[in-house]
């Protein structure tokens, strides 16, 4: 039994499956905040979006001897080399009939999305002999990542629900939920930097904790989490309702987790319970949502 259950584990954290609904958890509490509720073209976009970009990123940098590597993450995903590849394909052909029920604004933020996400991995450009894609110009990689999860996980959900008159947001408030949004994801990038510090040194990746060293990278990111607490406040004027608090609570468990990690924590440590604030997020906002109605 025990076995099965790690099986499972491994699936939904390799396979990219949990960071998908990290994603559409994001997605969630945009609609949340937003006043709106779900659409689901959007939440299925981006699940599918999510595995399949992120597996497609895997496949093209398979090392050598991917069953050798030091991350189990690499070992399993090329042990179930053909399902994932399988698992891919699906997933980016669902996102043809998906595009098209978009409206024309979505349509164009998810090209540059796309035209994003592949020039982040695929080797566009040459240097000499050595080929390289964006992700390995000094700087980039990190504001890349932040960059397209925050325009996929605010501005996507805020221009539908605004294009089938779910909801009104000013155009104010649509700025501080993009800002506070990429704060968050900004954070959350820098310990998956700090994991791979020597890795990124020796391949000339010029990464925050790189640049700045593995104790300011830490200071980096709780600054982060402070400016995004801000927002929270600002956010529609709404000062300390129960939103405030359900999200506050979650980022002061990111600021204690990437406090809490360094190089030497397993994997599963990072894929699930640093990315899991994403989820926990949405599901705070339920639980004090629910707990303002019985009071």
């Amino acid at each position: 039994m025990k076995k099965i259950l790690q099986q499972a584990f491994d699936f939904l954290l390799f396979s990219n499956v949990f960071m998908a609904l990290c994603a559409v958890a994001q997605g969630l509490v945009t609609f949340y905040l937003a006043g709106a509720k779900p659409v689901a073209s959007v939440t299925w976009l981006l699940f599918t979006s999510t595995i399949g970009i992120y597996n497609f990123s895997i496949l093209l940098t398979r090392p050598k001897n991917p069953e050798q590597s030091q991350y189990r993450r690499v070992r399993w995903f090329f042990a179930h080399y053909r399902l994932m590849v399988t698992f891919s394909i699906v997933s980016l052909l669902s996102l043809i009939p998906l595009f098209f029920l978009m409206s024309t604004e979505s349509r164009i933020l998810l090209i540059f999305l796309a035209a994003l996400s592949f020039a982040y991995s695929i080797p566009l450009f040459t240097m000499g002999e050595q080929k390289f894609g964006l992700r390995n110009i000094p700087g980039l990689k990190q504001f890349l990542i932040t960059l397209v999860w925050t325009m996929s996980t605010v501005l996507l959900p805020v221009l539908e629900a605004q294009h089938i008159h779910l909801t009104t947001i000013s155009m104010r408030d649509t700025t501080i939920l993009i800002a506070k949004r990429f704060l968050l994801i900004a954070a959350l990038t820098v310990p998956f930097d700090i994991r791979d510090l020597f890795e990124d040194q020796q391949s000339g990746l010029k990464t925050i904790p790189v640049a700045f060293g593995e104790k300011k990278a830490y200071i980096f990111c709780q600054v982060l989490l402070a400016g995004y607490v801000v927002l929270l406040f600002l956010f529609r004027g709404n000062g300390f309702n129960t939103d405030f608090f359900a999200l506050t609570i979650t980022v002061a468990l990111a600021g204690w987790l990437i406090f809490k990690s360094t190089w030497e924590k397993n994997e599963y440590y990072y894929f699930f319970f640093l990315d899991g604030v994403l989820i926990l997020q949405y599901l705070a906002l339920l639980l004090f949502h629910w707990l303002g109605g019985l009071l």
